[in-house]
C-alpha cells in the first residue's frame, strides 16, 4: 500500500464514510469503460497503483459495509460478478 493510501486509511479510521481513494475506486468501477483502452493502464494512470493492488483493494471494498452504503447497486453487481467467477473456477476444478 502506498504512503498516500495509508494516510487516507488512517484519516478514515474514526469516520463513518469511505476514504477518498475508496470512493474514487468505486466511481472508477462504475465508469471505467468510458476511458477506452486497457483497464490496467487506466488504473495506473488514475490511481498510481498496480492492477494487483487496485483489485486487492476493490476486493476488500466489496465486503465493506461502508462501500455498500455508499453505492449498493454497484456493490451488488460487483459481488454477483465475483461470485459468478468463483463458481466458474470451482466448477472447472471439479470437472478435471
Amino acid at each position: 500500500m502506498t504512503e498516500k493510501t495509508q494516510e487516507q486509511d488512517a484519516q478514515n479510521e474514526g469516520g463513518e464514510g469511505l476514504a477518498e481513494l475508496d470512493a474514487a475506486i468505486l466511481e472508477f468501477e462504475r465508469t471505467w469503460f468510458t476511458y477506452g483502452g486497457a483497464k490496467d493502464h487506466a488504473i495506473r494512470e488514475r490511481f498510481d497503483l498496480s492492477a494487483g493492488a487496485y483489485f486487492q483493494r476493490l476486493a476488500v471494498l466489496l465486503d465493506d459495509p461502508r462501500a455498500y452504503a455508499h453505492d449498493p447497486i454497484l456493490i451488488k453487481r460487483l459481488r454477483r460478478i465475483r461470485d459468478s467467477r468463483q463458481r466458474s473456477r470451482s466448477d472447472a476444478r471439479i470437472a478435471r
